[in-house]
């Protein structure tokens, strides 16, 4: 089982999709979380970074989501940090996100203790988005 840590920029990237979206995004979460062996069709790790891509394909549109890990190798990872997201729309988006990616990573790198805030939102974020299901709300 893995630990996800979310960012700010990820954050606002999930306010802007659809409930249909979110709960499919939810879904792969969930499968990043608990499957050890994660299948190249939902994950893929970005050559020459340290980057991996989570795809989501709904409704004729791909939202991609970028994170790191914090491990060589996913299997081994215990660790997830969801960095950002956008919609694809061409394969220029990738170097502006990927750059975007790597200023959140050494932002986080420089500073420990927004990491630790970020852990405590996230915790919460996720049991209000869990009490939201649950109670049928977000459907």
């Amino acid at each position: 089982m893995r630990t996800l840590i979310t960012t700010p920029e990820y954050l606002d990237f999930i306010s802007t999709l659809s409930e249909k979206v979110k709960i499919k995004i939810d879904y792969i979460t969930d499968i990043l979380i608990q499957s050890p062996v994660i299948n190249t069709k939902i994950v893929k790790k970005l050559e020459n970074t340290d980057l991996y891509e989570m795809r989501i394909s709904l409704d004729n549109e791909y939202r991609v989501i970028l994170f790191s890990i914090n491990h060589p190798n996913i299997i081994q990872a215990t660790q997830i940090l969801m960095l950002n997201g956008f919609i694809k729309k061409s394969t220029k988006d990738y170097k502006a996100q990927i750059d975007i990616a790597n200023k959140i990573l050494q932002r986080l790198s420089n500073d420990p203790e927004e990491d630790d805030k970020q852990k405590e939102d996230n915790n919460e974020t996720k049991d209000q988005n869990n009490d939201t299901l649950q109670n049928g709300d977000g459907k």
